[in-house]
């Protein structure tokens, strides 16, 4: 059996970083993970250029049932100290729209900088070892006991960085819920978030053919909640940045209310269009603003008439401008785990101590990252979440 102050369970970011701040501090600290390479999510994240931190990162950003518990982590490492970290490593990056910050080559650079910074604060990292069981032998008072396919190890403290049930191809497993519930700790239902929408069969029909479509929008959920990005068109239903964002909003059975044209007033262009083009169609007018193959499918449907626009009445109009502002759209659900970017839900934060992550039930035993109820929008936000939670817990384990 190998002993060590630390054992940290996950090879992601949280679980990285925790892991190279508590051997900094002269902590021996052991990082197992079942994957054949660490980091796997990093590796695939942001199209494989990993969109690494957000500039705008702030509780607001973040979904949790206490909204208060990501507030201490999150000022005690903000996204420019990470940003920090890797100008230290001299990582390319660049910045996108919203605060975004993406590798220049490859994801894989980032993970480098992790992996570099680990073996500096001397951390061992073994791979391709799972978790068997972890025990609390009665006979210590502090301390556990976490057996994997590889190896025993007794350490006093042991973090849970597994992550979520997201994308089960990279070895997504619920091994943290289980270890959380086996200390009797409060584990939360969870859901896919950042995740497609797939469309009932009717929907799919009336859609077929606008696969590939992108358009920029106002989608509002039920709650009220509102991002203004594209949505895109797939084969099996809707996508894009803003369906994304609204997924972690929705429930089973609600709708969501999608303004397509959220820098137009309809109305006015309309009549404007009737006094300088009423010859032409509405069909060909609108097609100048929206994309024409989805104008198509509203013209077979009758919602838009084929006809010229000096035609329209002002009711018809009207009934036009609510459609197209606000359309509503009834989900079928999501397309699951497979494709969603994070778990909505986890571990209760009101088990965990938000300064250490500690949990207040049993001493020595710690929940980090995308394991516990704290999901982020779409954006770089959760990765931000893994390096503070992880930096918090490094500074306390």
């Amino acid at each position: 059996m190998i002993t060590t102050d630390v054992l940290i369970i996950g090879a992601g970011a949280a679980g990285l970083m925790c892991a190279a701040q508590a051997g900094y501090r002269g902590k021996s600290v052991v990082v197992v993970d079942m994957g054949k390479k660490p980091a796997r999510k990093i590796l695939i994240s942001g199209g494989g250029r990993s969109n690494f931190t957000n500039e705008n990162a702030t509780p607001e950003n973040y979904l949790c049932q206490n909204p208060h518990f990501v507030k201490s982590a999150l000022s005690r490492y903000s996204s420019q100290d990470f940003i920090d970290l890797v100008d230290r490593h001299g990582l390319q990056y660049h910045h996108k729209t919203l605060g975004q910050l993406f590798c220049d080559n490859s994801a894989q650079d980032l993970v480098d900088i992790l992996m570099t910074e680990c073996e500096w604060a001397g951390v061992q990292v073994n791979l391709r070892s799972e978790v068997l069981s972890v025990e609390k032998p009665a006979d210590t008072e502090q301390g556990f006991v976490v057996k994997t396919t590889e190896q025993s190890y007794q350490c006093k403290s042991l973090v849970v960085a597994s992550g979520g049930l997201t994308m089960p191809k990279l070895g997504a497993t619920p091994i943290g819920y289980k270890i959380a519930e086996q200390f009797d700790l409060n584990v939360l239902e969870t859901l896919a978030a950042l995740v497609p929408f797939t469309l009932h069969d009717h929907d799919k029909q009336r859609f077929d053919g606008l696969s590939g479509i992108s358009l920029f929008t106002e989608v509002t959920s039920e709650d009220g909640t509102k991002f203004k990005e594209n949505i895109l068109f797939t084969h099996r239903g809707l996508s894009g940045p803003a369906i994304l964002q609204i997924s972690s909003f929705w429930r089973a059975g609600q709708a969501v209310t999608i303004n397509l044209l959220p820098e137009h007033n309809l109305t006015e262009t309309l009549n404007q269009w009737q006094k300088e083009q009423g010859e032409k169609s509405v069909k060909n007018l609108l097609s100048t603003i929206l994309p024409k193959r989805f104008v198509d499918v509203l013209v077979k449907e009758g919602v838009i008439a084929d006809k010229p626009v000096k035609q329209l009445n002002h009711p018809e109009i009207n009934v036009l401008g609510e459609y197209l502002h606000a359309w509503k759209i009834s989900p079928n659900g999501t397309e699951g785990y497979r494709t969603a970017e994070v778990t909505l839900g986890g571990v209760n934060t009101d088990e965990l101590s938000s300064k250490t992550f500690e949990s207040k039930k049993q001493p020595g035993l710690f929940f980090i990252g995308e394991v516990i109820d704290v999901t982020g929008w779409l954006g770089g936000y959760n990765f931000q979440f893994c390096w503070a939670s992880g930096f918090a817990c490094g500074q306390a384990v």
